[in-house]
């Protein structure tokens, strides 16, 4: 049985491996006029990306992009290429990095399911929340626009994230990553925005099985949220395809929308015919993305 663990260690070479360069900045002196990439030293440090029209006296969107199993930080932002979307549209950006097990693999601990294989177990749900609590009390955030992007391992902690802190967290886009099995583990507080990015010739969209435990796909996955968001049953199919992949010719994805969701939530997925468990990236696909978020602010309803 093909796993989805073994697929995301294939897919590292196609990634590649990427030099990380390190740009150290005082917190206490980003100027508005100047985009910067902050380092804030604790134990697992992490990088926040300042965009240039960034104003401390306006609240800006937040987003976070998790890496898939085997991957980094670095390597992510080479795929998605973040950073100059976060400079055009004008939003707080950071790619952390999961913690390496024995081997060095590094994963995120998202569900009992993926992917954290060792003891004792990391509380990568605690590290994430820290985060945004950190970065908010330095800079200002929009806490009603704070979001969550991840790519297969990424995708399970983007899901966890989604399931935990609704009420914090406006929006997530889970690339090619599962859920819990369980569906009752997954108990949001509040109605929140999903959308799910699948390739089609992904093993994992019809469900796998991670260490013989069976993990859901694509469809049974975004219909689990939809019944969370209390949206309609049956998903909607969208006439126009839209053109994602720049590597499979025409329009290639369609989009599925449940419809009845509350005011101001969305639940989608778009369905990529062909593609695999590692869509090929372009600006006009990652941006695609940021554009479902940055359109879904969390409600002020929702969070009181």
């Amino acid at each position: 049985m093909v796993t989805m663990v073994l697929m995301w260690l294939a897919n590292r070479k196609r990634l590649g491996a990427l030099a990380v360069t390190v740009f150290v900045s005082s917190i206490l002196t980003i100027a508005p006029s100047s985009a910067a990439v902050v380092t804030f030293p604790d134990m697992r440090p992490f990088k926040l990306f300042v965009p240039t029209n960034y104003d401390p006296s306006v609240p800006a969107p937040l987003i976070l992009a998790l890496h898939g199993f085997g991957q980094s930080s670095a390597q992510f932002e080479k795929y998605l290429g973040l950073t100059a979307i976060a400079q055009s549209k004008g939003f707080l950006y950071i790619h952390p990095d999961g913690t390496k097990d024995k081997v060095g693999t590094q994963f995120w601990n998202a569900t009992p399911e993926c992917c954290d294989f060792q003891t004792p177990k990391i509380n990568d749900d605690a590290y994430l929340v820290s985060i945004i609590d950190e970065v908010s009390a330095k800079y200002a955030v929009d806490p009603q626009r704070i979001y969550i992007i991840g790519h297969s391992n990424g995708g399970f902690m983007a899901n966890r994230m989604a399931c935990t802190h609704a009420d914090r967290i406006a929006a997530v886009v889970n690339m090619s990553g599962g859920s819990y099995t369980k569906a009752a583990l997954c108990s949001p507080k509040v109605p929140i925005s999903i959308l799910e990015v699948w390739g089609t010739a992904d093993e994992t969209y019809k469900g796998n099985h991670i260490l013989g435990k069976p993990i859901p796909g694509a469809v049974k996955t975004i219909a689990t949220w939809a019944g969370l968001d209390q949206c309609s049953t049956v998903p909607e199919k969208q006439a126009d395809k839209i053109d994602l992949d720049p590597a499979i010719k025409g329009s290639e994805t369609t989009v599925f929308d449940y419809t009845q969701c509350p005011i101001g939530i969305s639940v989608e997925l778009w369905s990529i015919a062909g593609a695999h468990h590692v869509p090929h990236m372009s600006p006009t696909f990652a941006s695609a993305m940021v554009d479902f978020l940055l359109a879904h602010p969390k409600a002020t309803a929702l969070t009181n």
